[in-house]
């Protein structure tokens, strides 16, 4: 059981051909000068809690059109950019909350011995286990902590992760963090607002241009995604159709999805 940012260690897998990944140190401690900002994300998640679990839910269809378009674009992206398939891809999940995104991967090819997922909340760890299959590698963890082996994984994927931390030092180290752990010619990849929600003043939009500096020297490529949160669910339960054409438009979206390549 994960208590205080601390996680269990559990025994490395027998396959050889992921030794390295056996390899990976649990996170034990958290940088000083974050105790602050992780505090506050965590009160900040632990207030709005059963929002978001109705906001979220896969029994809101807006919820569902925006995981099918994300879901559908990242795809293509990897796609486009010579991944042709993933089982063996290592991959890092940095704020991996109950392991959506894990899962959807294992669904894709990756395998689960492969993965490894962080997250700074023990609750949210607790109900991953209970959801992903056994061999994903899962942690209570600080994304701006330096315990992984440097140039150890293939890519790193982040989800509204970056604009819930309002402290920019912490912002960047985390950034620097997934660099440091990418192979060269790895990729991170990135799904986050880009503008400001007026009604939640607990996460702030990252622009292209904060996304550049949190990753110099990379090699970036945006796509508008994500109708805005407040049409999406006045117009998903209605019409799926009108949701696809608002979200194609990309004036009315509020994310990006980016593909960063280390170089």
């Amino acid at each position: 059981m994960c208590e205080d940012g601390f996680s269990i260690h559990l025994p490395p897998p027998s396959n050889p051909r992921v030794r390295a990944m056996s390899q990976f140190p649990f996170i034990q401690r958290q940088f000083k000068n974050d105790d602050h900002e992780i505090a506050r994300i965590r009160e900040a998640y632990q207030r709005r809690r059963q929002s978001l679990r109705r906001t979220y839910s896969f029994l809101n269809p807006s919820q569902v059109l925006a995981i099918q378009e994300r879901d559908s674009e990242l795809l293509f992206m990897l796609l486009r950019h010579g991944v042709d398939r993933l089982d063996t891809k290592t991959l890092l999940e940095v704020g991996c909350g109950t392991g959506y995104w894990i899962r959807a991967f294992l669904q894709w090819g990756a395998l689960p011995e492969n993965i490894l997922g962080i997250d700074l909340l023990p609750e949210r760890i607790e109900q991953a286990r209970k959801l992903c299959p056994h061999g994903v590698r899962l942690q209570c963890g600080n994304a701006a902590s330096r315990e992984l082996p440097d140039a150890s994984l293939d890519m790193v994927l982040q989800s509204t992760v970056f604009s819930s931390i309002l402290d920019a030092r912490m912002k960047h180290r985390a950034a620097d963090e997934m660099l440091r752990v990418l192979k060269p010619g790895g990729f991170a990849l990135w799904y986050d607002f880009f503008m400001n929600n007026p009604r939640n003043p607990d996460v702030r939009g990252v622009r292209k241009r904060e996304i550049r500096e949190l990753f110099p020297g990379s090699e970036i490529h945006f796509r508008r995604i994500t109708l805005a949160p407040p049409i999406a669910r006045r117009v998903g339960r209605y019409s799926p159709l009108l949701y696809t054409l608002l979200s194609r438009t990309k004036i009315l979206c509020t994310h990006y999805m980016g593909l960063i390549r280390k170089r």
